[in-house]
Formats: C-alpha cells, structure tokens, sequence
C-alpha cells in the first residue's frame, strides 16, 4: 500500500475544496490559530511514518486527551471505573447537563464532558502529581520528551469554562466527584490544553491499533483493554456525530475542537489529522473528509 501517495492525493484534493466549518471560538485562545493549517500523519503497525502538509505543528488536543485519560485511568484501576461512568453514546451535546440530571449523576461515556471530569477525578485521587504524571504518561507513548500543555490556552478554559463548573458541582452534587471541584477543573482544563503535532498523536495512538502495546513496546493496556476502548471511540468518540463518523470513515477515533482527530484500525495503522475549521457538530470539517477519503481509497475499515 502506497501510504504517502494517497495521503498526497487527499492533501491536493483537499485544496479544491470550497472552504467551510469556522474555528472554535467557546475558548478564545483556540480563535488565534490559522484556520487553513492542515497535516496529516500515518504511522503502520511496522513503524513506518508517512505524513503531509503540517503535520509537525503543535496544536492543542483538547478533546482527543479523553481517549488517553481514560487510558491512564483504566490502566491504574481497571474495571472499577465504570461503577462511575457508562460506556453508551449520548446522542446529545458534550457539554449537556440535562441528561445528566435525568440519569442521576452517572455520565453516559468517559468522551462527553461530564465523563471525562469523572475521570479527572479519579486521576487526582490515584495520582500522587497529577497534572505531571498525566503528561509524562503521554510524552512516554508518544515517545515525545518536548510535549507540554499550553498554560495560556488552559487559562483561557479556566476564564471561560462556567459550564464545565457547572457540570463538577453537578456531578459532585450526586456524589460522582470526590475531590475538590476546582482541583478536578484545574486537572481538566490543563488536560485539554496539551499540545502535540499530528505525528506525536499519530504515535501515541498506535497502541490502539497495537493490542495495547506502545511504539516503544510497552504494554500500556492489556489487549481485551484496548479492544474495550477502541469500542467506546467507535461509538462515542465523535460527539453526537459519532455514527455519521463510523458510517462514513469506519475506524474508531477521537476529535478535539482544537481540530485534531486521531484514529486507528487495529492491526494496520494510527493515523492524525488536524485542521481547525469545525462543523456544527464541533469536529474538524477536513479531518473527517481526509479520513473518509482514507478508508475509501484504502479500501481498509473494521468494516
């Protein structure tokens, strides 16, 4: 399979595209990035790397880090962590409160907002350095020592993050958060504001397609354990636009509304893509197409 030179058609045939989906504006930090940025990077299961446009770039993941939060949580406490968080999709915004309310404090899934705050808290409550162990978990699977998070962009969801304060007191209102709500906010908003370019998060992810062992052959999660979180991206790791996505792409993934989207087909291939200009659904608009494109001119899905 030709890799490099399918993902150059896709960059090309991306540029005749009619330019549409704006940038995230909710977190003002996120509104000062080029929204014309675009990269692509692909990494096999046999360690070859193929990429496009900029895709060495550092972006803030936002979103994506759900994916690898409930990794370290799964990892540290294993089945226990889903006394507290489901594993269905919502078929509602990310940030909504309402269901919440309806099903009494018990999250749907670890990638909507109040599930990934449920797993903030239990990081704080395992970790002994929280925000610094997270960070060296993901610098250890990308095999990046440089990785940080982005202080001014997680002050800037601090500035403007009511609702996700809203959605811990809430939470911690039914008896799902243990720690002190600015603690669990604090956690969360630095988790979001991680910045990686398409390759590092191309090579974080490859132990989801690996059965749960690293580039650097660590085993992160047992098999079973990554087949577990491969299925929850399937089905909820695309907002309420998580069917559209498996309709259209067919491989499990997670999206940020920093633009970013990583995903894997287990036993081929990790691959990202980072554009900012969103849909109404808050997913990267030519994320999703390059990924289409990908599994179509691959011909290679779960499906």
């Amino acid at each position: 399979m030709n890799y490099q030179q399918i993902l150059e058609e896709i960059y090309l045939q991306s540029k005749s595209l009619p330019i549409i989906g704006n940038i995230a504006t909710t977190i003002p930090e996120l509104a000062n990035v080029n929204p014309d940025k675009f990269g692509i990077c692909l990494t096999t299961i046999d360690g070859k790397e193929f990429s496009v446009g900029d895709s060495h770039e550092k972006f803030s993941i936002q979103s994506v880090s759900k994916a690898l939060s409930v990794t370290f949580a799964f990892s540290h406490l294993g089945e226990k962590i889903w006394e507290r968080v489901g594993v269905e999709p919502s078929g509602n915004p990310f940030n909504s409160l309402v269901q919440l309310e309806y099903e009494k404090g018990i999250p749907r899934n670890p990638f909507i907002n109040a599930g990934a705050l449920v797993i903030a808290d239990m990081l704080v409550s395992c970790l002994e350095n929280p925000k610094e162990d997270f960070l060296n978990f993901i610098r250890e699977i990308s095999g990046c020592d440089t990785i940080n998070y982005n202080l001014k962009v997680a002050k800037s969801e601090k500035d403007t993050g009511f609702r996700n304060a809203a959605l811990t007191n809430f939470l911690k209102s039914f008896g799902n958060i243990n720690n002190d709500v600015d603690l669990v906010l604090d956690f969360y908003f630095h988790q979001c504001a991680i910045e990686m370019t398409c390759k590092e998060l191309a090579d974080a992810f490859f132990f989801f397609a690996n059965e749960g062992v690293s580039k650097n052959g660590k085993q992160i999660l047992t098999s079973s354990q990554a087949k577990r979180i491969n299925a929850l991206m399937q089905t909820c790791g695309f907002y309420d636009e998580s069917g559209e996505f498996t309709y259209k792409v067919g491989l499990p993934g997670k999206s940020g509304i920093g633009g970013g989207i990583a995903a894997v087909l287990p036993k081929q291939f990790s691959v990202a893509t980072w554009n900012p200009r969103l849909n109404e659904k808050g997913n990267s608009e030519l994320g999703m197409y390059a990924l289409e494109q990908l599994t179509t001119k691959t011909g290679m899905s779960i499906f």
